[in-house]
């Protein structure tokens, strides 16, 4: 049965839609985009791989504007949730591929179609944390998905020069208007084809902490930066 909460959704996305995009668009061009050691996931792309990019839950809007200053079309999970309806129709127009579904709703057939998505696209992205945490913890999606897909795992780690957070769950990060947003990869990791419980668990663990130290170094940059202008 429609109710007047579906319709007025449904209107909410079909309206709402192309102004939000229009309006990041415009947001984008007041932030400057820093990229660092971008040449990773590309020459791994240029050579004929697969690239899953990973990152926490809280950085993720940093990273919007990816695909469109490098002409990429990676694929990337979006929970099934009418919160994830909007934000799924607006990355498709900034050049994302979103899949639906996420750890919580719809898991199985997302994983799924992400694994077949990477196979045509050979890059995605990941929210390894998302969507509902606990923050900074690696989901074993990421790997299985790598795995799966025949994708090295890239990290990216997003730190903003002038951040707003939000009183959210991950305390959610948005670079401030006119500030700079450094966009930083990592190393390339690759999963074995086989792996048992312990190996998993082990490899999961170590790309968590990496994750966590990559994105401390990174928000180290912004720090270090002060300094030197001081």
């Amino acid at each position: 049965m429609v109710t007047g909460k579906d319709i007025k959704f449904f209107l909410m996305l079909k309206l709402l839609t192309g102004p939000v995009y229009h309006f990041l668009n415009f947001y984008a061009k007041t932030i400057i985009l820093t990229f660092e050691e971008v040449e990773i996931p590309l020459n791994h792309l240029k050579n004929g791989g697969s690239v899953l990019i990973a990152c926490w839950h809280q950085r993720f809007f940093g990273g919007f504007y990816f695909p469109g200053v490098y002409k990429l079309e990676p694929c990337i999970m979006i929970s099934q949730s009418k919160d994830g309806d909007f934000i799924a129709a607006v990355v498709k127009r900034m050049g994302w591929r979103p899949v639906r579904g996420s750890s919580t709703r719809g898991g199985k057939q997302a994983m799924k179609e992400m694994i077949e998505a990477m196979a045509r696209l050979r890059v995605g992205a990941h929210i390894v944390d998302g969507p509902l945490g606990p923050p900074h913890v690696v989901k074993p999606g990421l790997i299985s998905i790598a795995q799966n897909a025949g994708a090295v795992i890239c990290p990216a780690y997003i730190a903003y020069e002038k951040p707003m957070i939000f009183n959210s769950w991950d305390r959610f990060m948005i670079p401030k208007p006119f500030s700079r947003v450094l966009i930083r990869f990592g190393r390339l990791t690759a999963v074995p084809e086989s792996l048992d419980v312990d190996e998993f668990e082990k490899l999961r663990e170590g790309l968590e902490s990496e994750i966590i130290n990559g994105y401390a170094d990174a928000d180290r940059y912004w720090v270090e930066e002060k300094k030197r202008k001081a």
